[in-house]
C-alpha cells in the first residue's frame, strides 16, 4: 500500500511538472477567509466593513472577505432590498455569534478573542489580530482560483486547484466556492449615506452548496482540479446580477468549520463580438415643481478595449436635444453612473425623457427613457397627521425649500404617541417632505395634508429609512406662453449668474420675496447674461413681459 502511495505521489509531481497549472506546489502560509456577518440595519455594522476591508487593503493577495447577510438585522421591510442567501443561517449559526458584526476568521477559535466566550465568532476589534495569527501558520494545501464568463449566455466557469505540500489530518476534506457580488447601492443604518451605501463582498450563491464538495483524498503530493459552470440568473432576491461585479472566492477545509486556505479571482470574460456601449438604466425621477432637471444614466462597455469617451444625447418633453460628452476610462464589461448636466424644460402633468447613444455594434440598447409626473399643488397651510410605533424616538421629518433650506421639522417622538401638527409655509416655492427612520424600519401611518384636504403624503408605516415627496405651494411660476415660448432663462437654480435667450425684445424685472424689485432690465433680446451674485441664496421672482405676453418665473438662488 505504501509503494503503490509513493508511486502516485510520484506520478502526481511528474504531472505537474510537465502540464499548466495554476496552483504553487511550493509550501505556503494561510490565507485569510473572513466571514463578516452583518445586516442593513446593523448600526455598527459599517466599522465591520471598514476594519475588514483595511485587513484586505494592506494584504490583498492574502486576505479575503466573504460579507454574509443574516439574522434580524438582515430582514428588509419597507420595500428595502433583500441581501440574505439560503446559505447563510447555517454559517452563522455555527460560530456562536453574541451580536452584530461577528466575524470568523477561517472558522477558527482563537482563545481570549471570542465574542461569546467560545465559539469561532468574534466582534470586529479581535478580527486583525486573528488574521494576523492566521498568516503566520504554514498551510498543508494550497488553493489556486480563476474563472470567466461568457457574455452571450451568461455562463460562469470556475477552475479551481489545490496541492497538498503536507498531509491533511483527516482524510477528507471540503472544497468551497463562494460567488460575491460588489459595489451594489442600497441601505444601510449608521453608514450615513442613506441608501446610497455601498456594499461590497456579497454573498449571493454557494456554488459547490453549503458546506462545499469532499476532496477524499488528502495526502502529501495530491493535486486536486476541479471546474464548474453556472448560470447566472438575472437576480437574485431581485437584486440584479452585476456581472463586472462578480468575484470568486475559493477554500478548503477539513470540516464545516477549520478553513485551511484559499484564494480568490475576478472573472474574466469572452464571447464579447463587435464595439458596443449599453445603456443599461436612467434612475427615475420623483415628481418635479422646478423646471430644470438632469437625468442620470448608467452606461456599460460590451467592449475588449477601454472606453474612453462617448457622446449622450438628451432631451425632456421632445425639445431641442441636449448632447453631453462623457470622457473616462471604462474596461471590458465595466459599468459608471453618469450624471447629465441639468437642462430646462416647460413642466407638464406627465414628462418624458429619453436619452440616446450614437450607433455601435448593438443597436437595440442605444435608446432608454423615463417619465416622471408635475408634483402636486396644494396651499400653504398643511397638516401632519403622525403616528409611531413602539419606537418613537427613531422617527423623525423635516421640510426642505428649494435652496436646501430646512423650514420646518420634528421629531423624535414618544412611543405610541398619535399626533395632529399644524405646518405654515411662509412663501410659495418647490417643497420636500423629508421622512426618516433611524433603525430603518419605518413606523405607524403618517400623512401629509393641505387644508383643500389635498393628500401630499401618505404611508402605511411602511416607508424604511425614510420617503420623500415634493410639492409646491401656489402656482407653477415656469410654465411658458405660447407668445415667450421662445425665452430661456438658464441654469435655474443658479449660483448667481443667470443666461437668457430670446429671440423677441423682453422686459424683465426681478423681485425677492417681499415683492421689491432688485433688478430690472427693459432691453433684452438675443442672449444676455445677468450678474445676481450680489443676493443672498433664496428664491426670487421673474417678471418677463414682451410687446403681447407676460410670464412670471422662480428663480433659485443656491
Amino acid at each position: 500500500m505504501k509503494k503503490q502511495l509513493l508511486i502516485y505521489t510520484f506520478l502526481l509531481i511528474g504531472f505537474l511538472t510537465n502540464a499548466q497549472t495554476i496552483v504553487s506546489t511550493a509550501p505556503q502560509n494561510k490565507k485569510v477567509i473572513l466571514e463578516e456577518f452583518t445586516g442593513i440595519y446593523c448600526v455598527y455594522c459599517p466599522q465591520g466593513h471598514a476594519i475588514a476591508q483595511a485587513m484586505k487593503n494592506a494584504d490583498p493577495n492574502n486576505v479575503f472577505l466573504i460579507n454574509v447577510h443574516v439574522g434580524g438585522y438582515a430582514a428588509p421591510t419597507g420595500g428595502d432590498p433583500d441581501f440574505r442567501t439560503p446559505f447563510g443561517t447555517a454559517i452563522a449559526g455555527q460560530s456562536n455569534l453574541a451580536g452584530y458584526p461577528a466575524g470568523t476568521v477561517n472558522r477558527r477559535e482563537f482563545a481570549g478573542l471570542q465574542q461569546n466566550g467560545t465559539g469561532t465568532a468574534m466582534s470586529r476589534g479581535n478580527w486583525t489580530n486573528a488574521g494576523n495569527q492566521i498568516k503566520l501558520q504554514s498551510s498543508y494545501v494550497n488553493v489556486a482560483v480563476e474563472s470567466s464568463i461568457n457574455v452571450t449566455n451568461n455562463e460562469l466557469t470556475v477552475h479551481v486547484e489545490a496541492y497538498y505540500t503536507g498531509a491533511s489530518p483527516v482524510s477528507t476534506n471540503l472544497l468551497n466556492v463562494a460567488l460575491l457580488q460588489n459595489n451594489t447601492t442600497g441601505p444601510q443604518t449608521g453608514g450615513n449615506a442613506g441608501n446610497e451605501y455601498v456594499h461590497q463582498h456579497r454573498l449571493v450563491h454557494m456554488i459547490t452548496g453549503q458546506w462545499g464538495e469532499s476532496i477524499t483524498t488528502t495526502t502529501s503530493g495530491t493535486f486536486v482540479d476541479r471546474t464548474y459552470t453556472y448560470t447566472l440568473p438575472a437576480n437574485y432576491n431581485g437584486i440584479p446580477v452585476e456581472i463586472s461585479e462578480l468575484e470568486i472566492v475559493a477554500f478548503v477545509a477539513e470540516t464545516q468549520q477549520n478553513i485551511i486556505s484559499g484564494n480568490g479571482s475576478t472573472p474574466t470574460f469572452t464571447g464579447i463580438v463587435g464595439n458596443d456601449v449599453n445603456l443599461k438604466s436612467i434612475d427615475p425621477i420623483a415628481s418635479q415643481c422646478i423646471n430644470n432637471i438632469g437625468p442620470k444614466v448608467q452606461i456599460q462597455n460590451i467592449s475588449q478595449t477601454p472606453l474612453t469617451s462617448l457622446s449622450i444625447s438628451y432631451d425632456i418633453n421632445s425639445g431641442t436635444p441636449q448632447v453631453y460628452n462623457w470622457t473616462g476610462n471604462l474596461t471590458s464589461m465595466q459599468s459608471t453612473e453618469i450624471q447629465l448636466p441639468a437642462i430646462n424644460y416647460s413642466i407638464l402633468p406627465t414628462n418624458t425623457v429619453n436619452v440616446t447613444l450614437p450607433s455601435d455594434y448593438n443597436t437595440t440598447n442605444n435608446v432608454i427613457g423615463t417619465s416622471f409626473n408635475k408634483s402636486v399643488e396644494t396651499t400653504n397651510n398643511l397638516t401632519l397627521a403622525l403616528q409611531t410605533d413602539g419606537w418613537g424616538s427613531e422617527c423623525t421629518w423635516n421640510i426642505k425649500n428649494s435652496a436646501g433650506t430646512t423650514v420646518q421639522s420634528g421629531g423624535p417622538y414618544a412611543n405610541n404617541a398619535t399626533l395632529n401638527i399644524p405646518i405654515t409655509l411662509s412663501a410659495d416655492d418647490c417643497y420636500t417632505f423629508n421622512l426618516l427612520d433611524s433603525y430603518g424600519d419605518g413606523g405607524a401611518p403618517i400623512s401629509l395634508t393641505d387644508s383643500n384636504s389635498v393628500v401630499i403624503y401618505s404611508t402605511s408605516g411602511a416607508y424604511g429609512s425614510g420617503d420623500f415627496r415634493s410639492f409646491a405651494t401656489g402656482a407653477f411660476l415656469n410654465v411658458d406662453s405660447h407668445e415667450l415660448g421662445g425665452f430661456t432663462m438658464y441654469p435655474n437654480p443658479t449660483d448667481g449668474i443667470l443666461n437668457i435667450i430670446s429671440p423677441t425684445k423682453i422686459e424683465i424685472s426681478i423681485s425677492d420675496i417681499s415683492g421689491k424689485i432688485i433688478y430690472k432690465n427693459n432691453n433684452i433680446i438675443n442672449e444676455t447674461t445677468i450678474d445676481l451674485t450680489f443676493l443672498q441664496s433664496g428664491v426670487y421672482f421673474a417678471k418677463i413681459k414682451s410687446d403681447s405676453a407676460e410670464k412670471n418665473q422662480k428663480i433659485i438662488i443656491k
